[in-house]
């Protein structure tokens, strides 16, 4: 494509910018609705983006998971530097998912790229993620705690032609399909993924052709540019100085407990940069997360903070200065095993948050849930004697914000997947949800409270199945901002067929759940923002009335409002 592109203005920018919007969200929608698996079509744990034929991302679907933004990249970055130009041709697909040679941030996002042509020549990629609810492995779902090297977390994707000139590699296909779990759901996820990239393509060739090859590219810039400028706008408005922080993963499921993540940001103008270093080496377990993955994290707190509405592309990334060592648990090295880096992602942006909460007291948030409890349940239907994997990562509190309470039972920040409805479970799965429902006295106390952990409760039916899980901020509860009090902490536990209950570990291994015996999962609140004593007595009066809070709990922290 000759860089001799069209002039462009904003108007036309701008028009082009909201029909690609419409190619990647037509094709998110496309993806939920097709898939076979309920942590794509009910969760929506996916993404779908246009990216640019220099692998820079431009645009991202509205629904689309944030910390995917740095699969996306790293997918990119690898296909370019495997692929030479003429290796990429009309109607191929190219997968990844490993995050140490195939740009991923853990296995079971596996990620997809179908080039788009357009008068013969390269205009860009479209693409898109799905968590596929197993990816082989030593555990169902490929995510429990206990791995300590990525071999153990499932089937590793470098990047691969799976199809090359529309036609599947079947041989390949083979080899991907035989290595996961619910061999039938996998393969209808990815079918939903290539009809969506089919779909995308098509709505992209049907706005680059009118309006010419040339002129799409050159408001791809266009919309990369004025991001950039706007994301170093806001940051200019921060103070300049360092502001730094520090916090804790509660362990990494082995042998580590209380991992440190330190934090010094330094504002320069419209500089930000992050430098990491002090955090922990790479641990033993697998909340490890590589740099892009960690970028990722950091560019969408400092958005959050500063600028909700900034589009996700390559312009933030390119604003932002991310540092770690390499080896570091946030700048991990193979053969790291990473399938719990989303927790780790969640408490990067509570760092980064807690470092720039002085800068910017309006935008800070308490601490969140530590987001991601996760469950799996795994085994075969006794009436059909077909396999399942029943996955899912549970919500919890939102933090208390400067003029309102946190949300109570939410997926918070990076992740932003739903919550799966019990009908959906009981429809799909031999399970029983017994009790499903807010945890009373779990958000922490302030002028504005934290929102309110989840508690559920499942039961295999009529078999013996498998469980696994990972949890965070189980043990160092979720913190309190200026004056607020910390939101309670998760757990999970046991309960026996004689009714008593047993605490399991804070990320436990596989272990045999029997028809007599029931997981209970209690995910965190989140940390409140203020001093309790400053809360309205009015808002006091209806948590107790609602459940939220207990008598005991008001009394401990808002005597002043309840005598």
């Amino acid at each position: 494509m000759s860089d001799n592109r069209p002039t462009t203005d904003p108007v036309t920018t701008e028009i082009l910018s909201n029909a690609l919007q419409s190619v990647v969200d037509e094709a998110f929608v496309a993806l939920m609705k097709s898939a076979y698996s309920t942590n794509i079509k009910e969760r929506h744990d996916h993404s779908c983006a246009v990216v640019d034929r220099n692998g820079r991302l431009v645009v991202q679907a509205a629904n689309s998971i944030p910390v995917h933004i740095a699969s996306v990249l790293g997918q990119m970055q690898a296909l370019l530097a495997k692929y030479r130009p003429d290796e990429i041709e009309e109607g191929d697909i190219f997968a990844a998912n490993d995050p140490h040679e195939g740009g991923g941030t853990h296995l079971p996002d596996v990620s997809l790229a179908r080039p788009v042509f357009v008068d013969g020549e390269l205009l860009g990629f479209v693409c898109n993620i799905a968590h596929h609810a197993d990816i082989g492995g030593m555990s169902p779902g490929s995510m429990a705690g206990g791995m300590n090297e990525i071999y153990q977390e499932g089937l590793r994707i470098p990047v691969i032609k799976l199809f090359r000139r529309g036609q599947l590699d079947r041989d390949l296909f083979d080899i991907l399909l035989i290595n996961v779990r619910v061999r039938d759901e996998r393969r209808g996820d990815y079918n939903a993924q290539f009809a969506a990239l089919h779909l995308a393509e098509r709505r992209l060739v049907e706005i680059a052709e009118p309006n010419g090859p040339g002129l799409i590219a050159a408001v791809f810039d266009d919309i990369i540019t004025r991001t950039g400028q706007r994301m170093r706008d806001a940051i200019a408005a921060i103070p300049d100085g360092v502001y730094r922080f520090e916090d804790v993963m509660d362990d990494d499921g082995r042998a580590a407990i209380d991992v440190p993540i330190r934090l010094a940001a330094t504002i320069d103008g419209e500089g930000a940069s992050f430098d990491f270093a002090g955090t922990s080496p790479q641990t033993p377990g697998n909340i490890n997360i590589p740099l892009h993955g960690t970028k990722a994290a950091v560019c969408y707190a400092l958005k959050a903070m500063l600028d909700p509405g900034i589009p996700n592309n390559q312009g933030v990334l390119d604003a932002v200065e991310v540092t770690a060592p390499p080896g570091t648990m946030l700048s991990c090295v193979a053969p790291a095993a990473v399938a719990s880096r989303a927790h780790t992602s969640q408490r990067i942006i509570d760092v980064v948050i807690g470092a720039l909460a002085p800068a910017l007291p309006d935008a800070a948030v308490g601490a969140a849930n530590g987001a991601n409890s996760m469950a799996v349940f795994a085994g075969r239907d006794p009436e059909t004697d077909e396999p399942y994997v029943y996955l899912e990562t549970l919500g919890g509190g939102f933090g208390g914000r400067n003029d309102r309470d946190g949300t109570d039972g939410v997926q918070v920040h990076i992740t932003n997947t739903s919550n799966l409805p019990v009908e959906a479970i009981e429809l799909e799965y031999p399970l029983l949800v017994e009790r499903y429902g807010l945890i009373p006295d779990s958000g922490g106390a302030g002028t504005w409270r934290g929102g309110l952990g989840l508690q559920r409760v499942v039961r295999p039916l009529g078999h013996t199945c498998i469980f696994n899980g990972v949890g965070e901020r189980f043990r160092n509860r979720p913190w309190g901002i200026f004056g607020g009090r910390p939101g309670g902490s998760g757990s999970f536990w046991l309960q026996e067929a004689d009714g008593s209950e047993r605490r399991l570990a804070n990320k436990p291994p596989d272990m045999e759940l029997t028809p007599e015996q029931a997981v209970i999962v209690n995910t965190p609140g989140a940390g409140g923002y203020g001093d309790p004593a400053g809360r309205d007595p009015a808002l006091v009066a209806a948590d107790l009335e609602s459940g939220k809070f207990s008598e005991g709990f008001a009394a401990r922290h808002y005597r002043n409002k309840t005598e």
